[in-house]
C-alpha cells in the first residue's frame, strides 16, 4: 500500500474519516466506545478532559454527562487495562486476566496491609459505595508529595486493580468505589478467557481501532498480563488468513498488520478535527511520523525550558494531514479559550481548510464553556490574520 492508502484506513478505523462518522446523540457515544474498544481517560483539565474531547471530536452534539449515563446504565465500565479508560460492558470478561495479573504479580502484602484491605472491602460491602473521603486520614507520616497516598487510598486502588472493587465518577470527577455486583449487569459473561481467547481479543480490538498497526502496539494493550501469547497468536492469525501483513511503499519498518475484513475502499471527507493528545490516533506517536510525517510529542511531561510548542498542544487534523498544533488553555472564570501558541506545520493551506479550522475553533470554544478566544503567539502571521478575520465575521 501507499502511505496515502494507509492513512485512509487508519483515519476510518479511528473514526475521524468524516464528521459524525458514528452518528449523533448518546447512542453514538456508545458506538464510539464499542468500535474503538477502549477510550483513554485522563484527568488533565487544561482544556476539557481527554475522554470528553475524544467524543466531541467525533460527535458534534456531544454532552459530557452522557458517558456517566452509559456507565449508570451498565453499558460501559471504567478500568485500567493498558491505561485508565472506558470499555464496553460486553468486553468485561477480557478485563479479568488483567485483574488476575495485578492480584498475582503485585507487591506482596504485609499482614497489616491485608487486614486493611479486608476492612476497606468490608465497609463497602456493608455501607455501599464510598469515596476515599469517607475513610479517616490514616496516614502515619506527613504527606511528602502528590502521589503520597494514605493507606486507605492505596487499599481502595489495589482492590480496584484486582477487580474486587469498581469505580464510577461523579460530576466533580471524584472516584466512588463500589462492588462489581452492584455495577455489572447480571447477564454479563464473567468467565475468564483462555490465554488464546484473550490474545485474539486484544489483536482484533486493537486493529479495529488502529486499522494498521505494528506488533508492539498490539502487544502494548496486553502488557499488564505477564506471559501473554499475543505475538504467538498474531502469527497464527496471519497463517489462517484472519490477518494480513501490510507493506508500505517507501517505509522500511517492522512488520505491519491489519484485519483481513478491514475496509480499504475509503473516502476521507476533508473535515478538520482538534484532537486530544490521548486520542487513539495520537497515542502511538511513532505511527504519526511513519504514516503522516507528523513528529508529535505531548510536552506536559517535558521540562518547561525544553518545550518547543507548549504545555498541552493539541494536534489539528485536516483530511489526512496534520496542519497545526495548538497549545490551549480554557480560562473558565473569564470564559476565554487562550491559545498560547498556534504552530502551523509546513503544509499547504487554502481558504477552504482555514475556514473549516475556524469552524472547528468556534465549536471548541463553546465545548470548553468559553465565549471568546485569544491568541498569544503563532509562527504564521498570514494565516493568523485570515483566522482573525473569519472569526470576526
Amino acid at each position: 500500500m501507499t502511505k496515502a492508502q494507509v492513512r485512509k484506513i487508519v483515519l476510518h478505523a479511528a473514526g475521524v474519516a468524516r464528521k459524525a462518522q458514528f452518528g449523533t446523540g448518546i447512542d453514538a457515544v456508545y458506538s464510539v466506545i464499542d468500535h474503538l474498544g477502549f477510550v483513554q481517560l485522563d484527568t488533565n483539565f487544561v482544556v476539557e478532559r481527554a475522554h470528553h474531547q475524544v467524543m466531541f471530536a467525533r460527535i458534534p452534539d456531544y454532552e459530557t454527562q452522557w458517558l456517566a449515563e452509559l456507565v449508570e446504565e451498565g453499558l460501559v465500565f471504567e478500568y485500567f487495562t493498558s491505561d485508565a479508560g472506558y470499555l464496553p460492558m460486553h468486553d468485561f470478561r477480557y478485563s479479568l486476566p488483567v485483574k488476575e495479573s495485578f492480584a498475582n504479580n503485585g507487591k506482596p502484602l504485609t499482614p497489616a496491609e491485608s487486614r486493611l484491605m479486608r476492612s476497606v472491602l468490608d465497609r463497602v460491602e456493608r455501607e455501599g459505595s464510598l469515596t476515599v473521603g469517607d475513610f479517616d486520614d490514616d496516614r502515619v507520616e506527613a504527606s511528602t508529595g502528590w502521589w503520597d497516598w494514605r493507606p486507605a487510598k492505596v487499599a481502595l486502588e489495589r482492590l480496584y486493580f484486582e477487580g474486587k472493587l469498581m469505580v464510577v465518577r461523579g460530576k466533580n470527577f471524584k472516584k466512588t468505589y463500589d462492588l462489581p455486583l452492584n455495577l455489572v449487569p447480571a447477564e454479563t459473561d464473567q468467565t475468564v478467557p483462555s490465554a488464546e481467547e484473550f490474545a485474539r481479543y486484544i489483536i482484533r480490538r486493537t486493529l479495529g481501532g488502529l486499522g494498521v498497526a505494528y506488533a508492539k502496539e498490539i502487544a502494548w494493550r496486553a502488557r499488564r498480563v505477564k506471559g501473554n501469547v499475543v505475538k504467538k497468536v498474531l502469527e497464527e492469525m496471519v497463517v489462517n488468513g484472519e490477518l494480513r501483513n501490510v507493506i508500505v511503499d517507501g517505509l522500511k519498518t517492522a512488520p505491519l498488520y491489519m484485519l483481513s475484513d478491514q475496509p480499504t475502499d475509503i473516502e476521507i471527507a476533508g473535515d478538520v478535527f482538534i484532537l486530544s493528545p490521548f486520542d487513539i490516533l495520537n497515542v502511538f506517536r511513532h505511527r504519526l511520523k511513519d504514516f503522516f510525517d507528523f513528529d508529535y510529542q505531548i510536552e506536559c511531561f517535558v521540562p518547561a525550558p525544553k518545550r518547543k510548542y507548549g504545555y498541552f498542544s493539541l494536534p489539528v487534523l485536516a483530511g489526512d494531514t496534520f496542519i497545526a498544533r495548538m497549545d490551549a488553555k480554557a480560562d473558565r472564570k473569564q470564559k476565554i479559550l487562550i491559545v498560547h501558541n498556534l504552530h502551523f506545520e509546513d503544509v499547504s493551506l487554502n481558504d477552504e481548510i482555514i475556514g473549516k479550522f475556524v469552524g472547528a475553533l468556534k465549536a471548541f470554544v463553546l465545548f470548553n464553556q468559553c465565549r471568546d478566544i485569544r491568541f498569544v503567539r503563532t509562527n504564521n502571521d498570514a494565516c493568523m490574520d485570515i483566522i482573525r478575520q473569519m472569526l470576526s465575521e
